[in-house]
């Protein structure tokens, strides 16, 4: 089975170098409440990167956004496809969209997914090198020296990426190719997903006619847009809002060493409201955006908002609710949000980072109030992201709902090493109790 993922995986990079020396890949954020597309342009050299290193992230972009669409979501839930033909339309609507600006066809496409219960390992290896020079085979033998833990039935590994890699003494080094030494040793996070949730995006993606040319986590991608410089090297972690997940990833010396996810969004907030209020879900999507809010004030009790209503009943259309009446259906449900999002934090020891920075992206993340509340629940420093790095995006794709998009345009044009750019002949014999991410920091760095 690894051996059928890492030749399926070791396809699709391949296909993405094809496509970056054609010159053009669409990147597609299938979400619960939205389905995003970019086409990218690429100067056409199929170059990775201004430097060759392993594991680096992204330094000069190297493409340009000519198109940009967004369509509503349909079939997913929680972030995972539920309805192949609905998810199917939505796709083909927002390609379409972005093809038709950008004024050319795209064959080749990058997606992410969020949800589908990710779950994140540590693994590490050493092997001799009795004073040999560090090759590229060197790096193939220690990352296939890792144990791979028996992450059971019905698991596909997403992403397998070297974090760290140590030369006899000497720790935290990105790229020992061309050192001599005794020992190399590797610290390598495999993330595993749902396998359902890959088939169904993968069999969705060929339904619409196009290749697929990659595929990645959405909290992943999203942190790689949304932290600056020094949060993704010190230690931070992105808070992505969606709409049916919400999706956590944690970076440390600019790479990703955990993630996880919350089966809960903002489209949970949305039914509270439409619940609580009587109202229909577009009604309690639109008073959520132009009212909604976590924090009460005194004035807030006099605030009446309208909410309106489409029953043809004149008297129950024209009800008002107060704005602290609002907040008090709201606020529960993100409290709830965030306290899942702390136990996740948690459990990944966080705690123990030399940094603890917090970014809140996604849609979800844009209630006024939100950064204020999360601090304190999650008792740290918290800042509201939005995508950066990517210049000349369209008006319409700078907001946080976008953290995912721009974040998997970066990925395309300067993915992180993987297990299976490495020569490695997989054998998964050996399987030796692993220990979770995160450990590594102490011992480390």
């Amino acid at each position: 089975m690894m051996t059928d993922l890492y030749q399926s995986q070791r396809a699709m990079r391949q296909m993405r170098q094809q496509a970056m020396q054609r010159g053009v890949v669409a990147v597609l954020d299938v979400g619960t409440s939205k389905v995003a597309c970019l086409v990218l342009r690429f100067d056409g050299t199929g170059r990775l990167s201004e430097d060759n290193s392993i594991g680096s992230l992204a330094g000069q972009t190297g493409f340009r956004v000519i198109g940009a669409a967004t369509t509503r979501s349909r079939g997913v839930r929680f972030g995972e496809i539920t309805a192949m033909q609905e998810t199917e339309r939505a796709i083909r609507t927002a390609l379409q969209a972005a093809q038709k600006m950008a004024d050319i066809r795209v064959d080749h496409v990058i997606a992410c997914f969020s949800g589908a219960n990710p779950r994140s390992y540590g693994l590490d290896a050493q092997v001799d090198l009795d004073g040999q020079e560090v090759t590229e085979a060197e790096i193939g033998r220690v990352l296939n020296a890792c144990d791979v833990p028996d992450y059971g039935a019905g698991r596909e590994v997403l992403h397998a990426q070297p974090v760290n890699f140590a030369l006899d003494n000497r720790s935290g080094l990105i790229d020992p190719r061309g050192q001599m030494g005794q020992t190399l040793a590797v610290d390598m996070h495999m993330l595993t997903v749902d396998a359902v949730a890959i088939q169904n995006l993968v069999r969705c993606v060929k339904r619409c006619d196009l290749e697929l040319a990659g595929i990645a986590n959405s909290a992943y991608v999203s942190g790689i847009s949304a932290l600056v410089e020094d949060e993704q090297e010190l230690g931070a972690a992105c808070i992505d809002m969606g709409g049916g997940s919400t999706g956590v990833s944690i970076f440390i010396k600019k790479h990703m060493i955990y993630a996880d996810s919350v089966r809960m969004g903002g489209d949970h907030v949305t039914s509270d409201i439409s619940m609580g209020l009587g109202v229909s879900t577009t009604i309690a999507e639109r008073i959520k955006t132009f009212n909604g809010g976590v924090h009460a004030t005194g004035a807030d009790d006099r605030d009446m908002i309208d909410i309106g209503g489409d029953t043809g009943d004149w008297e129950h259309d024209r009800r008002t609710v107060s704005r602290a009446e609002l907040i008090g259906i709201m606020r529960p449900r993100v409290e709830e949000i965030l306290e899942e999002v702390r136990l996740r934090l948690d459990a990944a020891g966080f705690d123990h980072m030399p940094s603890q920075q917090i970014v809140l992206t996604g849609g979800g993340s844009q209630i006024p109030g939100l950064d204020g509340l999360a601090s304190r629940i999650l008792g740290q420093r918290v800042r509201l992201g939005r995508p950066l790095r990517v210049h000349g995006l369209p008006q319409s794709a700078t907001g946080p709902g976008f953290s995912s998009a721009v974040g998997l345009a970066l990925f395309a044009a300067h993915p992180q090493d993987e297990w299976w750019d490495f020569e490695t002949p997989v054998d998964t014999s050996a399987v030796r109790p692993f220990r979770r991410a995160v450990r590594w920091f102490r011992e480390n760095w």
